[in-house]
């Protein structure tokens, strides 16, 4: 089989640690082919989604964690899968990316199919922190707001709120609102670029102090779970962030979320997604390239990474021996 993975640049990447690495060394370690692109090497020619492709041979146990073969252009469609996991944030190009992809079959004569995920509309659709939304029973109170005053309204009501911008990854930008803060309506004209631009503001929850549970899920089902605790100096506990990564797992209500989001996921086209989960709360949806997997590994002693790409060879084998 082969897969064509569409990353960051492969030397930004680090084994052991991003989810990335782990799958493709899976990947190759079962059998198959990899290849890797960036945002850069995808092409259309006509209606033909095609990219400048490198192939990969992967090593468990050196740095770097691959050497390229060859660099060839393919049509897209020569890739049996191809997963899509460039890191936030969703940027224009990024949004001509998931447009080309939806053109990967376009044009072919074959009869075949190429499986992209997760879905390219579904990763246009659903920002990450607003798709939690969707979801009004699971989340804190939340708004999104641009004007100042809207967003000390908020303040006022809840006494302590969160701002996070819409486009933020790992943490970044995000910031503690309270009535005591001298710089509060500093970090407001900062978040919101002076009045320009929406954020979320979410209700502060005590709970975050314990941790902020990520849940990945592989078709809707949850498969594996850590606790991002934030240090005693900082509000996350994102592991970009500096928070301590901890062994957990699923309470009963992290259960109940994950039987109520799921299905909608799988739905929109999401099959691998990291959930996060604050005390009983949802607090947002990683769809485009969730991590987490070299973590649970460590913790729990299992190897995530292959369970995932067996399913995957699982999911797609009626497309596979249709396209023999």
């Amino acid at each position: 089989m082969n897969i064509l993975f569409i990353v960051d640049p492969l030397s930004s990447l680090i084994a052991g640690h991003d989810t990335s690495v782990a799958l493709m060394q899976a990947a190759a370690r079962l059998g198959h082919t990899v290849w890797a692109a960036e945002l850069a090497d995808l092409q259309l020619h006509h209606q033909r989604a095609a990219a400048r492709v490198q192939s990969l041979v992967l090593h468990a146990d050196r740095i770097p964690f691959y050497t390229v073969e060859d660099v060839q252009f393919r049509f897209l469609s020569e890739a049996d899968v191809i997963w899509m996991r460039k890191d936030p944030p969703v940027t224009a190009n990024y949004l001509w990316a998931t447009q080309i992809l939806d053109l990967v079959d376009a044009g072919r004569s074959d009869g075949r199919s190429t499986f992209v995920l997760n879905r390219p509309s579904g990763l246009r659709d659903h920002n990450e922190k607003l798709y939690a939304l969707h979801f009004p029973d699971l989340v804190p109170e939340s708004r999104v707001l641009t004007q100042r005053q809207d967003i000390l309204d908020f303040v006022d009501v809840h006494t302590q709120a969160v701002i996070k911008p819409l486009d933020g990854k790992g943490g970044e930008g995000i910031f503690l609102l309270t009535r005591a803060d001298r710089n509060l309506n500093a970090i407001i004209e900062t978040s919101t670029a002076r009045g320009t631009r929406p954020a979320i503001v979410q209700r502060y929850l005590s709970e975050s102090r314990q941790g902020d549970k990520r849940i990945l899920l592989l078709a809707g089902e949850p498969i594996g779970a850590i606790l991002r605790v934030p240090r005693e100096d900082d509000l996350r506990g994102n592991m970009a962030a500096g928070g301590r990564v901890v062994k957990s797992t699923l309470t009963e209500r992290d259960r109940e979320i994950c039987q109520i989001v799921g299905p909608r996921l799988v739905a929109d086209g999401h099959y691998f997604v990291g959930i996060d989960v604050i005390g009983p709360y949802l607090t947002e949806i990683n769809v485009t390239s969730p991590t987490g997997i070299c973590e649970v590994d460590q913790l729990d002693g299992v190897v995530l990474e292959d369970k995932v790409i067996n399913w995957l060879v699982e999911f797609i084998s009626p497309t596979l021996a249709r396209n023999l």
